[in-house]
């Protein structure tokens, strides 16, 4: 297995990343159907382009393939009831199916980790849904916390 490139995503990466967004969103609608849908389109090519103009995508790239797909938000906050902070808020993130467990998560998140660092963000927040029991314990593994619940009725 050959080692995996991280880097910031370009605009012809657009139908590498659309692909593996239909695949989690395939896994989104087997999870909770009443939330989510197939459509013909995941990711619009403006909100992809608005992504790369904010260099706010990552792409994780094997023998010239894209493979991966890492989004963030850089997030300032400060209110008169927390703590100001900075963070990189990971949007979303997906893996192609057929190299799923093989490390290029960890990889990608090695990336915002060294983001964090070289320009003094605080911490990397996410969501993840409760049925994506694989993906809840790589964060875990990667030593992210549980801090909120959202439940429903």
């Amino acid at each position: 297995m050959s080692k995996c490139y991280i880097r910031q995503a370009n605009i012809e990466d657009y139908n590498s990343v659309e692909m593996i967004m239909r695949q989690v969103q395939k896994m989104h609608v087997e999870w909770r159907p009443d939330l989510y849908k197939i459509g013909e389109v995941v990711l619009p090519y403006e909100m992809y382009s608005d992504l790369i103009n904010n260099e706010n995508a990552i792409v994780a790239e094997r023998n010239g393939n894209v493979v991966g797909f890492l989004f963030y938000e850089k997030r300032y906050i400060e209110n008169c009831n927390q703590v100001t902070r900075n963070v990189i808020f990971v949007d979303s993130m997906g893996v192609e199916e057929v190299c799923r467990s093989q490390g290029i998560g960890r990889a990608m998140f090695d990336y915002i980790v060294e983001m964090k660092k070289k320009f003094g963000y605080d911490k990397i927040e996410l969501l993840v849904n409760s049925n994506n029991l694989r993906a809840k314990e790589m964060y875990e593994k990667y030593g992210f916390k549980e801090k909120s619940v959202i439940m429903e009725m």
